[in-house]
C-alpha cells in the first residue's frame, strides 16, 4: 500500500499542470448578494436588494449551456420580451423595449431593456405587474452565456449602472 502513494506522488510531481477549460468571468457589484442557483440549469444568481417602495427584490441570473446551445441572440430577444405583458393583456415584442448591443472584453453583448407584466415561465406567482426585464447574451468562444435581470421596475432602475458595470466586466478565460 504504501509504495501505491509514493508511486502516485512522485508521478504527480512529473505530471505536467492540467489546463483548466476557459469559463466566464465577472466583477459581483458592491450590493449584489450571491445566491444559491434556485435550479441546475442557473450558472449563478444574485439577488438585488429593493429600492425605495417596492415590494419585492430584483434577481439576476446566469444561464450557460454550451456551445451551440441555448438558441440564438434573436430568439432569446424574441423569447424573453415576450415574458413582459404590455397594454391590453398582448405578450412583449423586441419593438416594446429598446434593444442595444456593446462589447465586454471583445465579446459582443446583445441586451435587451423592456418594462411591463412580467410572467415568469420558471418560477410560477403569477403575473408581476410593473416590472422591468434587462436580458442580454454574451457571446464567447465557448457559447452564448444568458444573463437575466427581473424585478420590480424601481429596482432595476436602481441597479441600472451596476448592471451595465456587471455586462462591461465580463470576460472569457
Amino acid at each position: 500500500m504504501y509504495a501505491f502513494r509514493l508511486s502516485l506522488a512522485v508521478v504527480a510531481l512529473w505530471a505536467p499542470a492540467i489546463a483548466a477549460e476557459p469559463t466566464l468571468h465577472y466583477d459581483v457589484p458592491a450590493g449584489w448578494r450571491v445566491e444559491q442557483p434556485a435550479s441546475s440549469m442557473r450558472l449563478a444568481q444574485f439577488t438585488l436588494p429593493r429600492g425605495e417602495g417596492d415590494a419585492a427584490d430584483a434577481v439576476a441570473v446566469i444561464y450557460f449551456f454550451g456551445q451551440g446551445q441555448g438558441g440564438s441572440v434573436e430568439a432569446n430577444l424574441d423569447r424573453w420580451a415576450s415574458q413582459m405583458g404590455q397594454a391590453g393583456g398582448r405578450p412583449g415584442t423586441v419593438k416594446d423595449g429598446k434593444t442595444t448591443t456593446l462589447t465586454a472584453n471583445g465579446h459582443a453583448v446583445s441586451l435587451l431593456d423592456i418594462g411591463g407584466t412580467y410572467t415568469d415561465t420558471m418560477g410560477g406567482g403569477g403575473p408581476k405587474a410593473g416590472y422591468r426585464m434587462k436580458a442580454a447574451v454574451v457571446e464567447t468562444p465557448g457559447g452564448p452565456y444568458f444573463i437575466k435581470l427581473t424585478g420590480p421596475e424601481k429596482t432595476v432602475l436602481k441597479w441600472d449602472a451596476s448592471f451595465q458595470a456587471f455586462l462591461k466586466s465580463m470576460s472569457y478565460k
